[in-house]
């Protein structure tokens, strides 16, 4: 999900500073001029997804704090993989090299060779996923949001506080990856930031305790237009409904070490996601899987083409490309 884009993928090595892959607009600590080093204060999220209700919830210290509304498309699994696991898997990837890439993040790429921008590609280099990767994809298959995914990409990124490590708001590209964005986080706990650029506006409800401490909607609202409601509480009702513009939204997406994430859906096509520099911490290690899109898959107009990046991809013999 964490895409090296078309910019991205022309950095090369000692861009803009030593060992820095930053291209263009993006910057990092390693290029950064003294005045540049401190980036703009960015403002906290709004909202906290939680896992057990599937709700964004409005953060205390907000002016959202008590309101709330659905969060579709995110599955989040604890402690995928052991502290075994994660230290092997680790260990392994520092073996290969990391190349430098944009925002202070380094990459290694297990993929077909990709223009998005020309919507292009040929096999070529790509000689499928890595050997230790055959393990973390058979226990996807545990996830009932993740049957029938099959991984054609694979994509492992090191983020480091002293490198000033990022990513900005963005999409994973549509043409080539498919419904399924999944990611492994490593290493630290970190936050993934959603933010949404759409013109529509949320409705928000207000919420309350449950027994078990978590919150709930309070069952049905009484229906106010957004006109007649444009981000306060209606007056005919305690309970009316609220409406805020999306572009006002963020919702932070809690990532504990060692979890596995599922974006789907809406948090796939309709909102952004980034990883700001005051959630890196430590060292992170990011390892995102990507699966085909329909055009590639059965019945698609480049099925074959498909066909034959799986099988390369599921061979498990990859090195970095």
């Amino acid at each position: 999900m964490e895409e090296e884009d078309e910019e991205e993928a022309a950095a090369v090595s000692g861009g803009a500073g030593p060992g820095c892959g930053c291209k263009g607009i993006r910057s990092c600590l390693l290029c950064e001029r003294p005045a540049q080093a401190a980036p703009p204060t960015q403002e906290d999220e709004r909202f906290v997804y939680c896992p057990a209700s599937g709700l964004a919830e409005g953060e205390e210290r907000s002016r959202f704090a008590g309101w709330a509304f659905p969060f579709p498309g995110v599955f989040l699994a604890e402690e995928f993989v052991s502290e075994d696991e994660e230290a092997e898997m680790v260990e392994l990837m520092d073996r290969d090299e990391w190349k430098p890439s944009q925002s202070g993040r380094k990459k290694q790429d297990y993929g077909p060779k990709v223009n998005f921008k020309k919507q292009r590609l040929k096999a070529g280099g790509f000689t499928g996923l890595p050997s230790f990767s055959k393990r973390i994809v058979a226990q996807m298959e545990a996830c009932s949001v993740l049957g029938g995914f099959l991984p054609v990409e694979q994509c492992n990124l090191d983020y480091r506080p002293e490198r000033g490590s990022a990513i900005d708001p963005h999409f994973d590209d549509w043409w080539l990856w498919g419904e399924r964005l999944v990611s492994l986080n490593l290493l630290s706990k970190t936050v993934l930031s959603m933010s949404c650029d759409s013109e529509d506006s949320i409705q928000l409800f207000p919420t309350f305790s449950n027994e078990n401490g978590g919150l709930t909607p309070p069952g049905p609202l009484t229906q106010t237009s957004p006109r007649e409601n444009p981000g306060t509480r209606g007056s005919s009702c305690p309970l009316s409904p609220r409406f805020v513009p999306s572009k006002d939204v963020t919702v932070a997406i809690h990532l504990p070490r060692r979890s596995l994430l599922v974006l789907h859906g809406d948090a796939r096509y309709k909102w952004k996601h980034a990883i700001h520099r005051r959630h890196i911490e430590q060292r992170r290690v990011c390892v995102t899987f990507r699966e085909l899109s329909a055009e590639f898959s059965a019945g698609g107009r480049h099925e074959e083409l498909g066909k034959e990046l799986l099988e390369i991809a599921l061979s498990f013999q990859g090195t970095p490309v």
